[in-house]
């Protein structure tokens, strides 16, 4: 990042002294003889290191930085002066308004050293400042995340909770017909069937569930269910044990999303042979 350095003294021959100083450095430096035109500065440009003199006319240097304090408060503040007003400015310091005091008249290479040692500080705040901000958002998008996640599981339990009432409602249902109903799968297994059909088997099959419909159908009725060109189809008399029953076939078509034959099951209106 590039580093702004501020110059504030009344003296234009100091200035001229300071900026040559640090013309090598690489700093974009401005200067200001006072500190009301330090503080447009300051208003218009982001400042990392800021020198003041203390002994200016109509605002001291400590005046100054206070109120640049307000303005840019992570700048890093020093006084450079020639007059040791230690008192006054020992509490700016201690109010935090001042980072370091220097005096003149100044060795070169320790004032470049104290400015290099400013803009590190200043360069270490703005740091730890962008790495707060970074995770004060991504906690922030964790958050938002997290309860979306929160409110993607309640809809799906919600959802859940319906269908499992729905699929609930819908065996009680299937239970309490009067016909028998028996679901057949792609691969010829009986998957379902309610209280009615396994009444229907129960002399010859005590539990149907599971079983292949080989076990169970004669070869001809298998024949007819299994016939690809069947979609439905009534088959007036079937004998199961002693009981003469009406089959009506329906084969699973779109829109259902599943493969396999009904068979609804009533007695028929015809006698056992």
């Amino acid at each position: 990042m590039e580093r702004h350095l501020l110059l504030v003294d009344d003296e234009s021959n100091i200035l001229s002294s300071l900026k040559r100083l640090f013309r090598r450095e690489d700093y974009i430096v401005y200067t200001a003889s006072s500190g009301e035109k330090a503080l447009k500065i300051l208003h218009s440009q982001s400042i990392g290191v800021i020198i003041s003199d203390q002994m200016m006319p109509e605002m001291t240097g400590v005046e100054f930085l206070h109120e640049a304090q307000k303005v840019q408060p992570d700048s890093i503040r020093m006084v450079l002066s020639g007059y040791t007003e230690l008192k006054t400015i020992l509490e700016s310091i201690n109010r935090g308004a001042i980072w370091r005091f220097l005096t003149k008249p100044w060795d070169d290479a320790t004032l470049k050293e104290n400015v290099s040692s400013a803009f590190k500080q200043f360069e270490l705040k703005y740091e730890n400042q962008r790495l707060t901000n970074d995770l004060k958002k991504a906690n922030l998008e964790l958050n938002i995340n997290n309860r979306n996640l929160e409110l993607i599981v309640e809809e799906k339990t919600r959802s859940l909770q319906i269908n499992l009432q729905m699929l609930q409602v819908a065996q009680d249902v299937l239970e309490q017909l009067p016909l028998g109903i028996i679901g057949i799968d792609e691969n010829g297994y009986i998957v379902l069937a309610n209280k009615k059909a396994k009444n229907y088997f129960s002399y010859q099959h005590k539990m149907i569930l599971g079983k292949k419909g080989s076990d169970i159908f004669s070869e001809d009725l298998l024949n007819i269910i299994n016939s690809p060109s069947i979609i439905q189809q009534t088959i007036s008399e079937f004998k199961a044990g002693k009981k003469l029953l009406q089959i009506h076939i329906q084969r699973l078509a779109p829109p259902s999303q599943t493969h396999g034959t009904i068979l609804i099951l009533s007695p028929s209106k015809g006698k056992p042979s």
